[in-house]
């Protein structure tokens, strides 16, 4: 009898050891041997290219320490958006964060995304990181909040060195071989990169030079399609022309300017000046040719070629071979002022960091998010360490030694040591010290004393001090501005978006094949008689019902 209740007794603590174990084994915040919280590893996708850094990665043990949090990053491959999404959807598997890009608004319609709303108003840095009106931009048709835009939001004074976005880039050399020339049109750009390259076809190890370059792959085929805007003085509304003296849409894809833009590109095609690979290669293949210094111009966004190109330029010593692009104020003629560059504060509202139905921990999710945006945090992912990475005057000034400076743009060096986790939301402006950028690129000392001799010759034969100087500085458009913001957001529910997306796959079956054609007026007429049948019209009129919203609200 002893001997039974006894057994009973060990089966009974076997089993409450058991549910103990398993209580533990399933909390969130379960500790380790020692005592201590065991890091939260969350994952996430980012439809766009990006490099994995190392799984022991420096700075993301530290952040990790501090945030009790880690994330594994994984980034678009060599597939579509779309493809890549499409099998999340299908398999109904997911990351736990994810920014989707222009698959978003399918995400939400597929029940795929959660709500945030009550973690932003629970976490200060997230509720403080954009006004209520901005938020409020954010919901959905449902009322609802279900991502954030990681690039939207500054703190303190604008700063800003670097042009980040859209422009004709030209490198140093070819500008410091034709003595500096002033460059205002479409013409004289591509009159000098012929010249250039006539006289210098190749490399000084005698590697051919690619004069000019075009990038299509996907959703970045903007580098070759929307040009004219641009070249008719107008600023990024990514899709449509808004003309602020009438307040209406205009198409920039069949105006005059776009027929005079794409028959250069046709005759310089035929001349050999435009790599005859632009309309197939992938995004890698066109990154490796910058990355070289063969390409001599080529349009295209900052952020979508620097990060990579620009450091393999200092990494292979190109940077002191005039390799380095600058952005050129590149319009139609002379009398248009280019507005490449706004002051805007563009809020991209169309997608953003978003948390999947499969995240089993949203609160521990958006903690991390808010931990990212403090201030020590978010030193750690673009200054790095002090003492390692940066220093700090007796101003309190970081800055970085020489040293420091080539470490931070070795493609090895970042892969093993820093850890910005550049796609979830940051701060751009100033620091809440008052005096430091929040990134290492805008703080003006810091920026004059990385640039190459070449970069600083040509900025000072153009009495320019950054990048932002080479274009100049506008105004902010008006109230509806960028309109891409909605045209991103559009679906084929109406029929505004199913125009919309059969212009883009008119666009980009025909275009390529306007510039390569053996006779352009024949198949810029094949063109606009294609495009004509994807009714642009629905397109354009949906567009003009959103502008009058965002002037009249």
């Amino acid at each position: 009898m002893r001997k039974s209740l006894f057994n009973i007794f060990i089966l009974i603590c076997v089993g409450i050891g058991l549910i103990l174990t398993l209580v533990l084994w399933f909390d969130p915040k379960r500790t380790n041997k020692s005592g201590e919280e065991q890091v939260k590893e969350f994952t996430a996708f980012f439809a766009v290219h990006g490099t994995e850094i190392d799984d022991h990665n420096d700075i993301s043990k530290v952040i990790a320490e501090k945030t009790n949090c880690k994330v594994k990053e994984t980034w678009l491959q060599d597939e579509s958006v779309e493809r890549a999404i499409g099998r999340m959807i299908e398999d109904d598997e997911y990351p736990d964060f994810i920014d989707a890009g222009e698959m978003s608004s399918v995400l939400y319609e597929k029940g795929a995304l959660m709500p945030l709303d009550e973690y932003i108003e629970k976490y200060p840095n997230i509720k403080n990181y954009l006004s209520e009106d901005q938020w409020n931009e954010l919901r959905q048709s449902d009322g609802h909040i279900y991502w954030i835009p990681q690039f939207s939001s500054f703190y303190g004074e604008e700063k800003g060195c670097v042009h980040t976005e859209e422009a004709f880039w030209i490198q140093t050399k070819v500008l410091k071989w034709a003595g500096y020339p002033q460059i205002r049109t479409m013409d004289q750009y591509f009159d000098l990169i012929d010249d250039y390259y006539n006289a210098n076809p190749t490399l000084s190890d005698g590697t051919p030079v690619i004069p000019y370059t075009i990038l299509c792959d996907d959703w970045k085929y903007y580098c070759l399609e929307n040009a004219p805007a641009f070249l008719d003085g107008y600023p990024n509304d990514g899709s449509v022309i808004v003309d602020p003296t009438t307040n209406t849409i205009i198409d920039y894809n069949t105006t005059e300017t776009a027929k005079k833009y794409f028959k250069r590109l046709n005759e310089e095609y035929k001349k050999g000046i435009v790599d005859p690979d632009s309309f197939t290669q992938s995004y890698d293949q066109y990154i490796e040719k910058l990355s070289s210094g063969r390409v001599l111009g080529m349009i295209d966004q900052w952020w979508d070629f620097a990060y990579v190109a620009e450091d393999a330029f200092k990494a292979k010593g190109l940077d002191k071979e005039g390799c380095q692009y600058v952005p050129l104020p590149v319009t139609i003629s002379e009398d248009v002022k280019n507005q490449w560059h706004c002051s805007a504060h563009v809020l991209h509202s169309s997608s953003g960091l978003a948390i999947t139905k499969s995240c089993e921990d949203i609160d521990g999710a958006m903690k991390f998010v808010n931990d990212l945006l403090g201030q020590e945090v978010h030193n750690l992912r673009f200054w790095g360490i002090e003492g390692v990475d940066y220093k700090v005057d007796n101003k309190g000034m970081f800055y970085r030694t020489p040293e420091m400076r080539v470490n931070a743009y070795d493609a090895s060096y970042k892969k093993a040591h820093f850890c910005d986790y550049s796609y979830f939301p940051r701060w751009n402006g100033t620091s809440r010290d008052g005096r430091n950028a929040m990134q290492p690129e805008d703080q003006e000392s810091e920026f004059y004393d990385t640039l190459s001799d070449d970069l600083k010759e040509c900025f000072d034969a153009y009495g320019a001090q950054t990048y932002v100087d080479m274009l100049g500085v506008n105004d902010a458009p008006g109230p509806w501005y960028p309109m891409y913001t909605y045209s991103q957001t559009m679906t084929n529910a109406t029929d505004g978006g199913k125009a919309w997306r059969l212009m883009e796959n008119c666009k980009h079956q025909y275009l390529p094949r306007v510039v390569m054609a053996d006779n352009f007026e024949m198949a810029w007429n094949i063109y606009l008689e294609a495009y004509s049948y994807c009714k642009p019209e629905d397109f354009i009129n949906e567009m003009q019902i959103e502008l009058d919203r965002r002037i009249n609200k």
